[in-house]
């Protein structure tokens, strides 16, 4: 997403090359010097004004404290300034706390987005891990984040609740800042927004951010370039642009008020308008399946992210997934392959025929006989609810699939189990299955496939991705999962 593909433009990746090699050398080390420099004159003022407050509380907003904000805030800004964001374009008026509480932006796509957060010096919701960070901790607690701590299992509630307390105090806290997507994307789309930020019910003004630069280095995704490398491209960049725009404050009606889910949903919509850019239904749960690094990687054009959808419209993708799991898992090894009409799906998932069930049996009824084998939606079941631990995923096929002798498999079984794994209609194993059956015994157990993995951790590349469909020409760790067309930065990127 960085740089473009050298065997279409090799003049222009020349260029870039030869520009970014004499930045590194003379623009970057000075530009990250300053930068440093500016977060530690920010930390004595922001350790002052941090000492003796109230985490329950605002105090007044007396003279030395708001003395303390303009600077910090000065600082901030030459930081990004000498970043290359030499000018921010502003459009619209941000609200006050009293009429718009909760400020929600998008779309999250890099680090970078902390600017409106230095300029407004609203809370955000973050981990509370990132308070015992050296320097950076104690910048972050200057704006009385809300935190979320991993260790509690009760963090979700109390942070809604915490969000609710703030945004319902009549403008005496901040205003918190939140990126309703939970996760960084390309700007592409805005995918399904979360629900955090809609369920206080109170009104929130939609801010959006444009990074309408040439060439892109602010692009931030699980499967693009790693953080260094975007502070380095983007630093060695002579100008980086940025937008904002404050859009009209959104208030809720009595229905949206009842459902955060319809709220969000509207405000997005609103926010995509703005954008020009489309939505789509995937949501945070999805990105992290498609981007999950397990032992085989999904590919392109994977059904399991649709599948995932289903889950969600059918209400089983829950906190409880894994007695869910278990207790599928067992039910479908005591049906030994018996096929299953839609009614009898129906009482196999304790649910009511309705047409989101009509859907997910669809997934698994490929000839359109009316009938399907379960064990392949435990198969899905298990990936989407644990995708990076593939092989814990086959170990429960292989106990649905096996011989009770045995519990071995046959080429046909393991290539069911592994096409429904990967969210495939076909997919050929031949080359696999002999690779593992070095005894040409027909059949092949858990354990072997196993050891084969652990001898092999890149089978996927030599015996799956080389012969089948659906797995794209490009280099199969580039490749991207088929929504938000692009969603990975890797190499698609264009120069405008």
């Amino acid at each position: 997403m960085i740089i473009p593909h050298c065997d279409d433009l090799p003049s222009v990746c020349a260029r870039v090359s030869r520009s970014i090699g004499f930045m590194t050398v003379t623009l970057f080390p000075i530009r990250l010097f300053i930068a440093a420099f500016m977060m530690l004159l920010a930390w004595p003022f922001a350790f002052i004004a941090s000492v003796g407050r109230s985490e329950t509380a605002v105090e007044p907003q007396c003279l030395w404290r708001k003395l303390v904000d303009v600077v910090l805030r000065t600082i901030m800004r030459v930081m990004w300034f000498a970043g290359g964001f030499h000018w921010i374009s502003i459009k619209g008026r941000q609200a006050p706390p009293a009429e718009a509480p909760i400020l929600t932006l998008g779309p999250h796509s890099s680090y970078f987005d902390a600017i409106p957060v230095t300029m407004t010096m609203a809370s955000i919701v973050m981990k509370a891990e990132s308070k015992d960070i050296p320097v950076w901790g104690t910048l972050i607690k200057y704006i009385r984040p809300v935190f979320v701590s991993r260790s509690d299992q009760d963090s979700r509630r109390k942070t809604v609740e915490e969000i609710k307390r703030r945004a319902r105090s009549g403008g005496e806290w901040p205003q918190i800042m939140i990126f309703p997507e939970g996760t960084c994307t390309n700007r592409s789309c805005l995918i399904t927004f979360k629900p955090g930020a809609f369920i206080p019910a109170v009104p929130v003004q939609p801010v959006v951010i444009r990074y309408p630069n040439k060439l892109d280095t602010i692009t931030w995704t699980w499967q693009g370039p790693g953080a260094f490398k975007i502070l380095w491209l983007t630093l060695c960049q002579l100008h980086n642009e940025f937008e904002i725009e404050y859009l009209p404050i959104y208030s809720p009606s009595e229905e949206e008020k009842k459902n955060p889910a319809l709220f969000a949903h509207n405000v997005r919509r609103l926010m995509a308008k703005a954008l020009q850019v489309p939505v789509t239904d995937y949501s945070f749960e999805d990105c992290q399946l498609a981007t999950a690094q397990g032992q085989v990687r999904l590919p392109v054009d994977t059904c399991l992210l649709e599948f995932s959808k289903l889950l969600r419209s059918l209400g089983l993708k829950r906190v409880n997934w894994e007695k869910l799991l278990q207790d599928y898992g067992k039910r479908a090894r005591s049906l030994q392959g018996q096929r299953l009409s839609l009614e009898d799906f129906g009482r196999f998932l304790e649910l009511p025929v309705s047409l989101e069930l009509r859907h997910m049996f669809a997934l698994f009824d490929e000839n359109e006989e009316h009938s399907m084998d379960v064990r392949e939606f435990v198969i899905a079941f298990s990936v989407v609810c644990r995708p990076a631990k593939t092989l814990d995923t086959i170990r429960l096929a292989f106990q649905m699939f096996g011989a009770e002798q045995d519990g071995a498999i046959t080429e046909s079984e393991l290539m069911c189990i592994l096409r429904t794994a990967l969210g495939l209609g076909e997919l050929k194993v031949s080359r696999l299955f002999r690779a593992i059956d070095e005894e040409d015994s027909g059949k092949i157990s858990f354990e072997s496939f196993r050891e084969f993995v652990d001898q092999h951790p890149d089978f996927g590349e030599q015996y799956l991705y080389s012969d089948s469909a659906g797995f794209g020409s490009s280099s199969p760790s580039h490749a991207t999962n088929g929504f938000c067309a692009d969603f990975s930065p890797c190499e698609q990127k264009k120069l405008d």
